[in-house]
């Protein structure tokens, strides 16, 4: 991991990333399950979910949203810091087979209400399949200092 200084002034809105990709196993699926206690049949019955609109298993969406987000991490700003995801949604299933990238864009900058020192930065995350489907969508909000504090 490397790390870059990046002030609330020097975010542009508009900037984009593109991560690298990642494959979702069965494992994955194991593992999600075991860590959440979600063994839903529509993430562990195979037969059960032949029956459905979807033919096959679907990923747990928090499964997708921590692989998705995980991916992003590969730069680490010392002057910001994760104050949460807004608008979570699930678009698109995810089998297994499937390979998701994320993509994330610098949607907005606000002032910050209990931070003078600091801006809130919302970053627009984007889950995309192998199609360039996006399969899941949210908002990462970031507080991140300022480089001139007011007096």
């Amino acid at each position: 991991m490397m790390e870059q200084t990046i002030y609330f002034e020097d975010y542009e809105i508009g900037t984009s990333r593109k991560t690298s990709g990642r494959t979702i196993t069965e494992t994955d699926f194991v593992v999600h399950a075991g860590h959440t206690g979600d063994f839903f049949p529509h993430h562990m019955d195979a037969e059960f979910m032949k029956e459905t609109s979807f033919g096959q298993r679907i990923a747990h969406g928090t499964l997708v949203f921590s692989i998705g987000v995980g991916l992003t991490a590969s730069v680490i700003n010392p002057v910001a810091f994760s104050y949460g995801y807004d608008r979570l949604r699930f678009i698109r299933p995810v089998f297994i087979g499937d390979t998701i990238h994320t993509r994330t864009t610098i949607a907005a900058k606000e002032d910050d209400p209990k931070r003078a020192g600091a801006g809130r930065v919302i970053e627009r995350v984007e889950v995309v399949n192998q199609r360039s489907e996006v399969v899941l969508a949210a908002d990462h909000i970031y507080i991140v200092e300022r480089r001139m504090k007011p007096a």
